[in-house]
């Protein structure tokens, strides 16, 4: 999963600035993710945060606050058996924007890629898809015209199933408890 922060319009960026742990507890808000999943009922089994920006002198420090934040939210779980589970970069260039874009040019921004169980939400959205589309028998012709096989079709459908299985055994496995006490 993918999400960035901030994502801000141009209209709203002078009413709006950041810090370090605004930055990281946006970056794990629904809003910002670029693929739609609830997070919320997933576990993270790793997650990449890349800081781009001024942050301040001891960003390292601040940024490590702000982790052990995000660790101790009741709203975000991970698994047990990822003891740290972040990795960190720090790039000190100014996040760039293209010349006709709507988003703000911001000084500070945070690109986090992580994985998730909750994933299998979103492919499970997409089996759907294709399977009604298949049933219909619709692009079959182009891809048989381009020499694939329609078995290949049942063998890749049959793939991303046992990912979903595997995503959820895990779930089940470190089940979600909302009563514990950090």
């Amino acid at each position: 999963i993918v999400s960035m922060a901030p994502l801000i319009s141009k209209e709203r960026i002078a009413h709006t600035s950041y810090n370090t742990s605004q930055v990281v507890n946006e970056v794990f808000e629904e809003k910002s993710q670029f693929v739609k999943c609830n997070v919320k009922q997933g576990l993270y089994m790793s997650c990449c945060l890349l800081f781009r920006g001024d942050f301040e002198q001891n960003s390292s420090s601040d940024i490590n606050k702000a982790i052990t934040n995000i660790k101790t939210r009741k709203d975000t779980h991970f698994v047990d058996w990822m003891p740290t589970g972040f990795k960190v970069g720090l790039n000190s260039n100014k996040p760039r924007v293209f010349p006709d874009d709507d988003m703000a040019e911001v000084s500070r921004s945070c690109v986090m890629l992580s994985n998730s169980t909750a994933v299998q939400q979103p492919w499970q959205r997409l089996i759907e898809k294709f399977q009604r589309m298949f049933r219909k028998r619709a692009f079959v012709h182009w891809y048989v015209g381009e020499g694939l096989e329609e078995s290949e079709f049942d063998v890749a459908l049959s793939s991303v199933q046992d990912l979903i299985q595997e995503y959820e055994e895990l779930t089940s496995d470190n089940a979600i408890d909302d009563d514990d006490s950090y």
